[in-house]
């Protein structure tokens, strides 16, 4: 990039904002300049206000900025939302209503149709929908979320298969505890357990991922046809979900065929060379005990999603197990990935 790019961050002290703090220290292009969060956290310094729940300390020079009310109009154009949904809906669309570009990890714009819903590997070409939100904000705001955090590690495990016509899906999680943010699950409730319920998981990954797998027309975006079964638990894991899935397809090809698709999967971000994205987006594994949350959720920096165990399913077609960091492929670094691709490709021009 000929220039750095000054940055904000929303919902700054929350363990998602803290992903986020890491993603971007030190980033080529990002320069995180403003942090901004609850009423009750205006005014201090960034060490004073957050509780730091991460192995690596807060990084050189965040400690002391003041954390600044989240008030639309300041800060930097291009801000980043690590808002909880309970808040993010309103205070977003006011920040892009402001002319602020936000890229969003919260669930509540993800599947209006003039927001891109990206995994830049996959759907870079969906960021066109942009032209049809600087029709309703002539500002010149911005709004781009990313995917929920299985949604993530299941569309990367099923872009290279569309080849082979996609035809539907069962998919069971098991999620991490970090998932569930902080103070997350009861440790009473998880140790030694497992919870087969999240609510409102299921049905945005069933949802999420049709767009995302899905065509960009003349009027937005057509749905990928692939029917998705999913089943959800949490289960205790610090981080890294897993995924067992089963797909059916049109075509019938060989297994050889199947794993040569994982392997060769490249998109956007690796033709663009962007500073976050991983060299290999999918690993595949031999080991017949892998992918597992403790050994494979930190490849490539987490930015990369493990398969393995690819074998014949009696029922569908073929099944696999995949793998992704939940709170960096799956919140922070794909936000940030999402924020290169934007800015790679001219759109915080």
């Amino acid at each position: 990039m000929p220039r750095r790019i000054e940055v904000g961050l929303l919902g700054a002290t929350g363990r998602v904002g803290q992903q986020f703090i890491l993603q971007l220290a030190g980033h080529p292009w990002f320069e995180l300049t403003w942090l901004a969060a609850s009423e009750r956290s205006e005014g201090r310094r960034y060490a004073e206000a957050a509780a730091w729940r991460l192995e690596t300390p807060v990084p050189a020079g965040i400690a002391d900025l003041r954390v600044e009310p989240a008030r639309p109009g300041a800060g930097p154009r291009l801000v980043f939302s690590a808002l909880d949904a309970a808040v993010a809906g309103e205070l977003e669309a006011a920040f892009a209503a402001g002319g602020h570009a936000v890229v969003s990890n919260a669930r509540n714009h993800r599947m209006l149709p003039a927001v891109p819903l990206l995994v830049p590997e996959i759907n870079a070409d969906h960021l066109a929908l942009l032209r049809l939100q600087r029709q309703e904000r002539p500002g010149g705001g911005l709004l781009v979320t990313n995917p929920n955090c299985s949604t993530v590690v299941l569309t990367m495990a099923l872009a290279p298969l569309r080849a082979f016509g996609l035809r539907s899906c069962l998919v069971t999680t098991l999620q991490a505890v970090s998932g569930a943010g902080y103070p997350g699950v009861p440790s009473l409730d998880i140790l030694g357990n497992l919870i087969p319920f999240i609510a409102g998981e299921e049905e945005k990954i069933e949802a999420e991922t049709r767009k995302i797998l899905g065509g960009l027309g003349a009027g937005g975006i057509e749905p990928h046809p692939v029917q998705v079964s999913a089943q959800t638990n949490r289960v205790p894991v610090l981080d890294g979900h897993t995924e067992t899935v089963s797909v059916a397809l049109d075509a019938r090809p060989a297994i050889e065929d199947v794993r040569r698709a994982f392997e060769g999967f490249t998109g956007a971000p690796q033709r663009l060379g962007l500073p976050t994205a991983p060299a290999r987006p999918l690993v595949y594994l031999d080991e017949p005990a892998r992918p597992q949350p403790r050994l494979d959720a930190g490849r490539e920096r987490g930015m990369a999603v493990s398969i393995g165990r690819l074998r014949p399913c009696p029922v569908l077609g073929y099944k696999f197990v995949a793998l992704g960091h939940n709170a960096i492929r799956g919140a922070a670094g794909a936000a940030v990935l999402n924020a290169e691709v934007m800015a790679a490709e001219g759109w915080l021009d």
